[in-house]
């Protein structure tokens, strides 16, 4: 039996619970993989009771979870107990939250777990507890660096209609700007294709990246980084056996007959990848992070303390987050 996958909390006050909960409730209708939450199994029980939903726990370790995952949701406990209500976090929030995702990337690097999956955080509840990183995503590179030098953290949202990943992350415009480059272009794109190939069975991966500029700069006349940044990056990833074309105008990039051309769109900045990809895949979209030693997986959306506990949450994107890291792990195992 593959061994199950490690489900964060998320932020004990958001939607986390709901899609949690919703999951488990459909894994025989959707043959969901076997997973696992890491939690508190008293506040999980609270919020369906909330929720009006007839739920089984069992409080296991994590090598008792997939045996017990058809019968009941298998909740491994952190030692931080949550008492946030729905849509209003408190002081337990970024303890439970920050706990949950340090014991997920340390079960499955004992092997106890297959794949991370993490429910959304609130990130200003984590900054005014101190949390000192931009996201999830540079958290778990910190984690993964195990105190020597943290491997380059690459955000994948990964759809069937569309796969983007944003050269630079959580940063300002103005600061995406000061930290492109072709170096990091080029790094980018080679862990996206390294982990194509590893974790989702792709031979060639066929890389399009978007120019930084309107029309790709328009042959300099609307900026030069286009060909002084991105085209020496593709040229440099075309020398190493890379599929990757472009510059391209990123306003031409994502129809239905262009992404038909590609397997991933590599953008300079953060909107220009996810704006595309959440109008065009909002409810299945998954967050994957590559380029760490471990598969992390998450939901494309975040807490959504307004309709916390309300039962209006909507699981797909988890569910869809479940399957795509059950299915990266077996690809990469």
């Amino acid at each position: 039996m593959a061994q199950p996958l490690a489900l964060t909390s998320g932020e004990p006050a958001g939607i986390g619970p709901d899609i949690t909960l919703a999951a488990w409730l459909r894994r025989r209708e959707l043959d969901l993989p076997p997973f696992y939450l890491l939690g508190d199994r008293a506040a999980l029980a609270e919020r369906a009771k909330t929720l009006g939903l007839t739920v089984e726990f069992a409080e296991v370790s994590a090598e008792e979870a997939s045996a017990a995952f058809a019968r009941a949701l298998p909740v491994v406990a952190t030692g931080k107990v949550a008492t946030a209500r729905p849509g209003k976090p408190d002081g337990t929030s970024a303890d439970a939250a920050l706990a949950s995702i340090r014991q997920a990337v340390a079960d499955v690097a004992s092997g106890k777990a297959s794949a991370v999956v993490t429910n959304p955080i609130a990130k200003n509840v984590l900054y005014r507890a101190g949390f000192r990183h931009p996201g999830h995503t540079e958290f778990l590179a910190e984690l993964a660096a195990h105190g020597g030098t943290a491997p380059q953290p690459v955000m994948m949202l990964w759809s069937p209609a569309l796969a983007v990943v944003p050269v630079t992350i959580h940063v300002s415009v103005r600061e995406a700007l000061a930290q492109l480059s072709t170096d990091l272009i080029v790094s980018t794109a080679r862990i996206v294709v390294a982990d194509m190939k590893a974790q989702f069975g792709l031979a060639s991966p066929r890389l399009a990246v978007a120019g930084l500029n309107p029309h790709a700069g328009e042959d300099g006349t609307l900026g030069m980084e286009d060909i002084e940044i991105v085209a020496p990056a593709i040229e440099i990833l075309r020398r190493d056996g890379i599929a990757a074309r472009g510059p391209l105008p990123a306003d031409t990039m994502f129809h239905a007959a262009a992404r038909k051309t590609y397997d991933c769109a590599l953008c300079m900045y953060h909107d220009q990848a996810l704006i595309p990809i959440k109008t065009v895949a909002f409810e299945d979209a998954v967050n994957v992070t590559l380029g760490l030693p471990f598969i992390r997986t998450s939901p494309d959306h975040g807490t959504a303390f307004d309709i916390a506990g309300s039962g209006k949450a909507n699981p797909s994107s988890l569910i869809a987050a479940l399957r795509l890291a059950a299915r990266m792990a077996a690809a990469s195992s």
